[in-house]
């Protein structure tokens, strides 16, 4: 039977138990790994300090690589947000899918494997490219830029990209997770079989789970280069 996940309704609207749980999780991971590696900050890094520091530069270089200078000290948190959160919601379900009940109710998966999660995020990329478009150049200079230039031929097609924008950048992720997940379960399902399937699955199983927690950390790293790319678009006066 198909897995199924736990479903909730509030003032009349359906909700999905599981993704709500485990975006909470994932929320609360990343705090609690933020606040233990910025306890008792020194002016000469060490260790815990090191490690967190490192992925804020790493976050700095890809903002570095696609937004003017001047702007990348406004976006680069911005960028290790999107990593670090997306990162840890990847692994989630990569390191193991819990499902208990007779209806095979699922309560422990990658939130990024459910399209509405990957769809949010992307949105609100492209929300954010906006809010901040219009902030620096003003609703007219927003659409100029943004749609009018190089030539205003061209508008249908900027407008179009928007929406492909959006479409690219969440189901890029969600299809990466949920197939890394959807093979996982296949190999744990071969496990159970006998003993000779047991045997075969475990290692399987092993080098897919490390593939899969190679290819999540590759997909956290692909949205954030593609949300300073987009970003810079927006903010950036077209020529």
């Amino acid at each position: 039977m198909e897995d199924q996940t736990l479903k909730f309704q509030l003032f009349g609207i359906w909700f999905d138990g599981t993704i709500c749980l485990m975006v909470l999780l994932t929320c609360l991971i990343v705090f609690g790994l933020v606040f233990f590696f910025s306890r008792n900050l020194k002016l000469k890094p060490s260790g815990k300090q090191n490690a967190l520091e490192w992925v804020i530069d790493f976050s700095r270089g890809i903002a570095s690589d696609n937004l003017p200078s001047k702007e990348v000290d406004n976006f680069h948190l911005l960028g290790f947000t999107f990593l670090v959160f997306i990162f840890v919601a990847n692994m989630l379900g990569l390191v193991t899918k819990i499902v208990f009940g007779p209806n095979n109710y699922t309560v422990w998966k990658s939130p990024t494997a459910d399209p509405l999660v990957t769809m949010t995020l992307a949105f609100t990329v492209i929300l954010l490219t906006i809010f901040f478009s219009v902030k620096k150049f003003g609703v007219k200079g927003y659409f100029v830029n943004s749609y009018l230039k190089p030539v205003g031929f061209l508008l249908p097609v900027n407008i179009l990209e928007e929406f492909t924008n959006i479409l690219t950048l969440g189901l890029r992720l969600y299809g990466n997770i949920f197939a890394g997940e959807v093979l996982l379960g296949l190999i744990a399902q071969l496990a159970v079989h006998n003993a000779a399937t047991f045997i075969v699955a475990i290692p399987l199983e092993m080098v897919w789970q490390a593939f899969s927690m190679f290819i999540g950390s590759i997909q956290a790293y692909v949205f954030v280069t593609l949300t300073m790319v987009y970003m810079g678009h927006k903010i950036e006066v077209s020529e």
